[in-house]
């Protein structure tokens, strides 16, 4: 949630950033700030008229040891109506204040300066690649065509069960997603993030302080009967951790990670993009959060996005690294680098991570900050998060990239777990 101070010393350029992101705001804006004003015009009245009363409480208490009754009468029939006053302006304060918030909360984070402007991914900025694209032969087949030789994922199995969307892994299918899912902790541990297992379910509280509501509630699964969601990322549960809470400056960094299912419902999905892994309703992703000062937070996130890097890397597999345009980005971020793989029989680049620094937008949520050493004075902390790594497209790009004749052939850093699948 922007500050509103923020906006208030800065209207112009605030509008001109969000217009970066493709949001139109300066009719917003204006009405916030007309909000504001009226809020504190009321509150201004509420405090004369507190004033006023106290000294007619007194005024009472003088007229009342005096002896003058009928004045004290009189001047409690002032008090009455002053009250009666007051519990209506509070009423219309609360009901302005009320209006103020949920405007603020609609609109979306500040970009960063240096996110490139554009509105579609063509727009994105492509800030390196690495690895090497294979020549597969010409009867090379799709991950889900792999999927189904192999007996490793089963897509009918599961929209029977379930539906459409929701794959069961069977055999060394099963043992692939366990040993990313190893291999990503592992690495994630030794990287100093504290590994966590959160829940899978959130309540309202949480989703609204980490940014997917009030934006993202028509992606999310609700269960209406105890109003929960269930979590369409652990950055949401690991992040929540912290709401309302002061930390010291000494905290810093916190370094989390966790494996969990996903679940989105990815609502208007369609097309040959959502074939096989390439888009699911339930998924595995280990996550990497971590909660800095602000003066470190963007050393922090260029850390993240190096550790990512070193993941695929290992993994053997072709990569693009890109800074999203304003119109890519998502909701509460301030700059994001999205990891791209290459799948070689789609011929096409497939999104496997988002490493993101959302600056204090989610802590200002969140109410989560921090002690300054020096002035004792409370500040708004700044939250990252990342994909390190989903495991959908990793798999559907390693089936495709690896296939040779009647194997899958898999990264020398998987072998521990699983050398190959025949």
């Amino acid at each position: 949630m922007l500050n509103l101070k923020l906006i208030e010393g800065n209207k112009d350029a605030v509008v001109a950033l969000l217009a970066v992101k493709g949001f139109s705001a300066d009719g917003m804006v204006e009405k916030l700030l007309e909000l504001d004003r009226q809020r504190k015009t009321i509150q201004a009245l509420v405090d004369a008229n507190q004033a006023e009363l106290n000294i007619k409480a007194k005024e009472i208490g003088v007229l009342m040891k005096s002896g003058q009754k009928e004045e004290a009468e009189t001047v409690k029939l002032e008090v009455a109506s002053t009250k009666e006053r007051t519990a209506s302006l509070i009423q219309e304060h609360d009901a302005a204040q009320e209006d103020l918030r949920n405007l603020l909360v609609q609109l979306p984070n500040l970009p960063h300066g240096t996110v490139p402007q554009g509105k579609t991914a063509a727009d994105n900025q492509i800030v390196r690649s690495g690895g090497n694209i294979p020549e597969l032969s010409a009867d090379a087949l799709p991950h889900w065509e792999l999927a189904q030789k192999y007996e490793i994922i089963d897509f009918e199995l599961g929209a029977k069960i379930t539906g459409a969307g929701f794959p069961v892994y069977k055999g060394k299918g099963a043992l692939l997603q366990r040993a990313l899912i190893n291999f990503f902790l592992d690495s994630a541990q030794a990287a100093g993030y504290q590994e966590v297992i959160p829940p899978l379910i959130v309540n309202e509280e949480s989703a609204f302080g980490t940014g997917q509501l009030p934006d993202k509630e028509g992606q999310m699964y609700h269960l209406g009967l105890d109003n929960f969601y269930l979590i369409p990322t652990s950055e949401v549960p690991l992040t929540n951790i912290f709401r309302d809470q002061i930390l010291e400056r000494s905290d810093f960094p916190i370094k989390l990670t966790a494996y969990t299912p996903c679940f989105r419902r990815e609502a208007g999905s369609y097309g040959k993009d959502v074939r096989g892994l390439n888009r699911l309703h339930q998924f595995d992703k280990v996550e990497i959060v971590r909660i800095e000062h602000p003066e470190q937070s963007y050393q922090a996130l260029e850390e993240m996005v190096e550790y990512v890097e070193k993941l695929l890397q290992k993994l053997e597999l072709p990569y693009r690294i890109v800074k999203l345009c304003g119109g890519e980005m998502s909701f509460a971020s301030a700059l994001t680098y999205d990891f791209e793989v290459y799948s070689a029989a789609q011929k096409m680049w497939l999104e496997v991570s988002s490493v993101s620094n959302f600056e204090s937008f989610q802590a200002n949520r969140l109410k989560l900050r921090f002690r300054d050493e020096k002035t004792k004075k409370t500040q708004l902390a700044h939250t990252l998060n990342g994909s390190a790594l989903a495991l959908p497209r990793i798999v559907a790009a390693l089936l495709e990239n690896g296939q040779k004749t009647n194997v899958i052939q898999l990264p020398e850093v998987l072998h521990k777990y699983i050398v190959e699948i025949y």
